[in-house]
């Protein structure tokens, strides 16, 4: 069973930055395209960021030029480098595949951005 461990959430000012890990267990991970996800109104999560197993890379774009997501395949992780945060990002971030969440939801990181 593939479980997710997100890690590195914090709080911030507004301009400040953080970077997110997400651990994924199982050898599935080199063939899935892989996102970052948040809370939004009236949704469950909404997608953020998405990485594919090569590298291409999509986001929502509220966050175009101010975060990142890259990935590790040899070490199973998948990153999210958030720059120039705003207080509309404060949020609990979770990691899963795409288009389909395939796996039980990690807990998340919660990220808090102060203005």
């Amino acid at each position: 069973q593939v479980q997710l461990v997100e890690s590195g959430g914090g709080s911030v000012q507004a301009g400040g930055s953080l970077t997110l890990s997400c651990a994924v267990s199982g050898d599935i991970f080199t063939r899935i395209i892989m996102g970052w996800y948040r809370p939004a109104p009236g949704k469950q999560r909404e997608l953020v960021a998405r990485i594919s197993s090569g590298g291409i890379t999509n986001y929502k774009d509220s966050v175009k030029g101010r975060f990142t997501i890259s990935r590790d395949n040899d070490k199973k992780m998948v990153y999210l480098q958030m720059n120039n945060l705003q207080p509309e990002d404060t949020a609990v971030y979770y990691c899963n595949s795409f288009p389909s969440t395939l796996f039980a939801w990690g807990q998340g990181a919660q990220v808090t951005v102060s203005s």
